[in-house]
């Protein structure tokens, strides 16, 4: 008896699933989609503009030039015209995110303030980002790291608010056999080749290991961020003050590394590499450690 090979589900079965599971859209929603040009958000476009009939929701798409690389624009451009021919509607919009700490932090909370911006003003109810299970699972290899706590390690769930991110029980293969699959043209960021950036290393150098010794390592770390989701756990990042923010900007400036007391004895620690805080449940011992900034009151 010969047997079959299984094949992994299309894409579009894995995102209709995941948004009917997670109730993620609505009929009669209109959901903005985040696009950079690149792989995961071009997929993601390319399969809700195939489903919004299927499951009755409007789509249209924002592109975000942080004005930190020369090639945004050009990939950007490349997009309007790929989702064009669809016949979708996609705007971009250009942000000022000046060099300086917390660089991708910065950045990041200027696409999101965009993205809203423009859901706003186009009635939608929901923001599509392109995360897919990879990339959560990086998160939660990074958070680790970091020393995060329960509530940290449940990153990027299915919907956080407004946000959703239909591909995030996708792998990063299924994504890219889709696009060749259908002859989606996207661009590529030479960033997500430099290790210097922790999650960099993380995927091309510390994945790889984890998935030769559990092959499934991926699944489980979704799944742990699932679990740990499910405790419905209060934020791990408490609102720092603005005194708190500058003198950790500040340090971070100076090359400087800083830690900011919290209540309950917990400190916030900025990571310039990996561009963000860290929160720690009681300051580390060390005879010349790090100026501690009180809270303000």
């Amino acid at each position: 008896m010969t047997s079959q090979r299984s094949h992994p589900p299309a894409l579009f079965k894995l995102v209709e699933r995941t948004v009917r599971e997670e109730g993620l859209i609505e009929r009669g929603d209109t959901v903005l989609v985040g696009v950079s040009g690149g792989p995961d958000s071009i997929a993601l476009a390319h399969v809700l503009w195939r489903l919004r009939e299927r499951l009755g929701f409007e789509v249209s798409a924002l592109g975000v030039d942080h004005g930190l690389r020369a090639e945004a624009g050009s990939e950007l451009e490349q997009a309007a015209g790929v989702l064009g021919s669809w016949g979708m509607q996609f705007e971009t919009v250009r942000l000022s995110v000046g060099r300086g700490a917390n660089l991708m932090a910065r950045a990041r909370e200027g696409r999101l303030g965009a993205l809203r911006h423009a859901a706003e003003r186009l009635g939608a109810a929901r923001i599509a980002l392109g995360h897919h299970a990879d990339d959560r699972a990086e998160t939660v290899l990074i958070r680790l790291l970091q020393g995060s706590g329960p509530a940290g390690v449940a990153a990027l769930p299915p919907q956080a608010g407004d946000l959703i991110r239909p591909l995030i029980r996708a792998r990063r293969s299924d994504v890219m056999r889709h696009l060749e699959r259908h002859g989606v043209p996207y661009s590529t960021d030479p960033t997500n080749e430099d290790r210097h950036h922790l999650r960099v290393s993380v995927r091309l150098d510390v994945m790889p290991v984890l998935e030769r010794l559990s092959p499934r390592i991926v699944e489980h770390l979704c799944d742990l961020a699932d679990d740990l989701g499910a405790l419905g756990l209060p934020s791990p990042t408490p609102a720092l003050k603005r005194a708190q923010l500058q003198a950790m900007a500040r340090a971070a400036e100076g090359g400087r590394s800083i830690r900011v007391a919290l209540p309950g004895g917990r400190t916030a620690r900025f990571d310039p590499k990996a561009g963000s805080i860290v929160i720690e449940a009681r300051p580390r011992a060390s005879k010349r450690a790090p100026p501690i900034v009180p809270p303000e009151k």
